[in-house]
């Protein structure tokens, strides 16, 4: 059984449940500060469809509790990492669904999320890092797992990215909130040159501790690596090594990692 509401501190705004997909729809109805979607799920560690907004593109994410929160953002820092027609107007489609047993088990990337939150940890893939500059949100580590490429700009929409604050210990880690199964990875790194700089080497670590350097370039397009199949609950990237040039402003638009489900 899948729950959608929509709710604020003080009660319950609109509710509908269905058994494998629900919606929320709303039409003369602007949204206000302090309310949520939740989704309530009738058992934890399961795999759903979710859509809190049209200008969001759809994430199949993995919850290892029954609910799951995402408020709604109004306020205009937050905004900025998000396309500007978010939670807008006065008519809005909120959707859940089950996947398929296909869906699921398809060789894709596990890591996008465009629903990740920076502080919400029972839904998966979830970035997160030790520094993000300015605690900005347009330079979130969630940034870095939204599915959006567009790489030859900075700042806000479409041009978010995680972004490092100069950090040389700058480090980003994808969680998969279970055991998946790897072959390949993608690095789209931040292009607005001259402003940005780029990594020439980076270090990646999976949850064993096992470790692979992947040698990398200032190309605008995804940066493809080859992995042997590997098993991992998690993938941080540390040791990220600047271009000697003038620019101290690397930064990472998009990280992918190719496998399916074990």
């Amino acid at each position: 059984m899948l729950t959608l509401v929509l709710k604020n501190e003080n009660e319950i705004i609109k509710e509908r449940s269905h058994s494998t997909e629900t919606y929320l729809g709303l039409k003369r109805r602007e949204y206000a500060e302090g309310e949520v979607v939740e989704l309530i799920l009738d058992e934890a560690n399961q795999f759903v469809w979710v859509q809190v907004d049209e200008a969001i593109e759809p994430s199949l994410i993995y919850l290892t509790e029954k609910t799951w929160e995402f408020p709604i953002i109004l306020d205009e820092r937050l905004r900025l990492a998000y396309s500007p027609k978010i939670f807008t107007g006065d008519r809005h489609y909120i959707r859940a669904w089950l996947p398929t047993e296909k869906e699921i088990h398809s060789y894709r990337n596990l890591t996008r999320n465009a629903h990740d939150q920076k502080d919400v940890t029972n839904a998966y893939p979830h970035a997160f890092a030790n520094v993000e500059t300015r605690n900005d949100s347009t330079f979130f580590a969630r940034n870095a797992i939204d599915g959006v490429l567009a790489n030859e700009d900075h700042g806000a929409y479409p041009y978010q990215s995680w972004g490092i604050n100069q950090n040389k210990d700058a480090e980003i880690t994808i969680d998969f909130g279970r055991e998946v199964e790897i072959d390949k990875l993608a690095l789209v790194l931040r292009g607005d040159y001259p402003h940005d700089s780029f990594w020439t080497q980076i270090t990646v670590v999976f949850s064993d501790g096992e470790e692979k350097i992947l040698e990398t370039t200032n190309q605008l397009d995804r940066q493809y690596f080859n992995l042997p199949l590997t098993k991992t609950k998690k993938i941080t990237l540390k040791k990220l090594i600047k271009n000697e040039d003038e620019s101290p402003f690397p930064a990472l638009t998009q990280f992918e990692a190719y496998g399916k489900e074990v």
